[in-house]
C-alpha cells in the first residue's frame, strides 16, 4: 500500500462516517442505520439507496468472498487435505477459532467455514497452502479486484482481520457479483449449518447471518457478514424479495441486530411504495431456477 493509498485509509477511518452522509433522492423516505449502505436492484442496476458508498473503509470479513474467488479460480483439488498451522494463528486481534492447531480438512471444508461460519485459521490455511505461499495469494487478491474494477479497494489479508484491508460499498457490490456467478461459492455462503470432524470431535458450525438460519421474508442467494472493531459490523447479501431481486451492502453498523434491520427496512420500504413486482408464472419461474441451478 502506497502512502497516499494510507494517507486515504487514515482518513476515512477518522472522518468517513461524515464524508457523505446524505442517502441519494431515490431513496425516498428510506432511512438505514447502517454508516455506509448500497441496495441495488440486480435486475435492472437501479439503486434504490446509497449512502458514503464511495468512502473507503475496512471490511472485516467480507474479505473471505475474494478468498473464495482466489481459491476457485486457481481450480485446486478441493479434496487436498489441508492442516491448520501456527502461522494462520490470529496474532494480531487474538481471535479465538474453533480449529485447533493440527487440523485436517479438506480444501472444499476450510472455504464451506471460512464462508458460512467465518473461520479466521481456515480463510488463513487457505492462503497459505496457495502456490507461491500466502504472499502470491495477497497479489492475487490485489489482482483479482483490479480485474473486477474495485479501484478504491486494497487487500492486505485473507481473513479480514488487518484493518488495512478496505474496501467501499460500490466495490463490494462488484465483489458480490463475481462472487454469485461461482455456484460453491454461493452454496456455500447460505449452508446453514455443516458438522465436521475436527480430530477427534465431530463439530457443528452455524451460518454467522441469522437471516440464513431463520427468515421468511428473504430467499437468500449469497451473503456474507463481518465484524471487527474498526470495521463494525457488516454484510453483504443478494436475495429475492416481493420478488425483487435486491443486492444490498451494510458497513460499519453498530449493535447486533442493526445490518440484519436494515435489510428489513428496506424490505419494508418496497413494500409501502408498492415496488413489489408481479410473481412470474409458475413455468417462467420454474425455467429461471433450472438454469440457475
Amino acid at each position: 500500500m502506497n502512502d497516499l493509498h494510507r494517507l486515504l485509509v487514515t482518513l476515512t477511518l477518522a472522518f468517513g462516517v461524515t464524508l457523505s452522509a446524505t442517502a441519494s433522492a431515490a431513496a425516498g423516505t428510506l432511512s438505514l442505520k447502517s454508516n455506509a449502505a448500497l441496495v441495488v436492484d440486480q435486475d435492472t442496476g437501479e439503486s434504490l439507496f446509497a449512502k458514503n458508498a464511495d468512502v473507503v473503509m475496512p471490511i472485516a470479513s467480507l474479505t473471505k468472498l475474494m478468498t473464495a474467488l482466489v481459491v476457485t479460480d486457481a481450480r485446486l483439488p478441493m479434496d487436498e487435505m489441508l492442516e491448520i498451522s501456527n502461522d494462520d494463528v490470529d496474532r494480531e486481534k487474538h481471535t479465538t477459532s474453533r480449529l485447533p492447531v493440527g487440523t485436517r480438512l479438506s480444501r472444499g471444508e476450510m472455504m464451506l467455514l471460512a464462508l458460512m461460519a467465518s473461520e479466521n485459521r481456515a480463510a488463513m490455511c487457505l492462503s497459505r497452502a496457495y502456490p507461491g505461499g500466502r504472499k502470491a495469494f495477497l497479489a492475487k487478491m490485489n489482482e483479482k479486484a483490479r480485474s473486477l474494477g474495485m479501484s478504491k479497494t486494497y487487500f492486505a489479508d485473507s481473513a479480514g482481520l488487518s484493518s488495512l484491508t478496505v474496501s467501499t460499498a460500490r466495490d463490494l457490490l462488484r465483489l458480490v457479483s463475481a462472487a454469485d456467478a461461482q455456484e460453491q461459492v454461493r452454496r456455500d455462503t447460505v449452508q446453514p449449518e455443516a458438522t465436521l470432524r475436527v480430530k477427534k470431535q465431530m463439530l457443528t458450525f452455524v451460518n454467522t447471518n441469522r437471516m440464513v438460519r431463520n427468515n421468511r421474508d428473504w430467499d437468500i442467494e449469497l451473503q456474507k457478514t463481518g465484524f471487527t472493531n474498526e470495521a463494525g459490523r457488516c454484510l453483504v447479501m443478494r436475495a429475492t424479495t416481493l420478488n425483487r431481486n435486491i443486492t444490498m451492502v451494510f458497513l460499519n453498523s453498530f449493535g447486533t441486530l442493526t445490518r440484519f434491520a436494515d435489510a428489513g427496512r428496506v424490505r419494508k420500504h418496497l413494500e409501502r411504495q408498492g415496488k413489489a413486482k408481479p410473481a412470474r408464472p409458475a413455468t417462467e419461474a420454474a425455467n429461471v431456477n433450472k438454469t440457475a441451478s
